[in-house]
């Protein structure tokens, strides 16, 4: 059977496995979670970012996590680990996959 774009980016087929989102996140978060593991330089905020990485994580776990909970945790690993030039590309990985959940915020392209 073949499913449209939307069907593909909104979840599973009846039966299938989990949504696509769910799983890009986590992956994402996982991939963050392990280069921040890595990343040699100790910062102020470091620990906040591992305990709202954590939190995303637990929060797909489940299934289908509350937007506005993403949204929140984002803000705060943003904010922790923003000015870590390399932790970005990550960061802007785990970003797109929240986005998959609800699209841009005001104020964005």
């Amino acid at each position: 059977m073949l499913r449209s774009v939307e069907q593909k980016r909104q979840g599973p087929v009846a039966g299938g496995d989990e949504d696509r989102r769910v799983a890009e996140l986590r992956s994402a978060v996982a991939r963050l979670r392990r280069r921040l593991a890595a990343h040699p330089v100790e910062f102020a905020d470091r620990s906040i970012a591992e305990e709202e990485l954590a939190a995303l994580d637990a929060a797909v776990a489940g299934g289908l996590p509350e937007v506005p909970r993403l949204r929140r945790s984002l803000l705060l690993i943003v904010g922790a680990i923003g000015s870590v030039s390399a932790l970005s590309p990550g960061l802007a990985e785990v970003r797109r996959a929240v986005d998959l959940f609800g699209g841009p915020v005001r104020g964005q392209g």
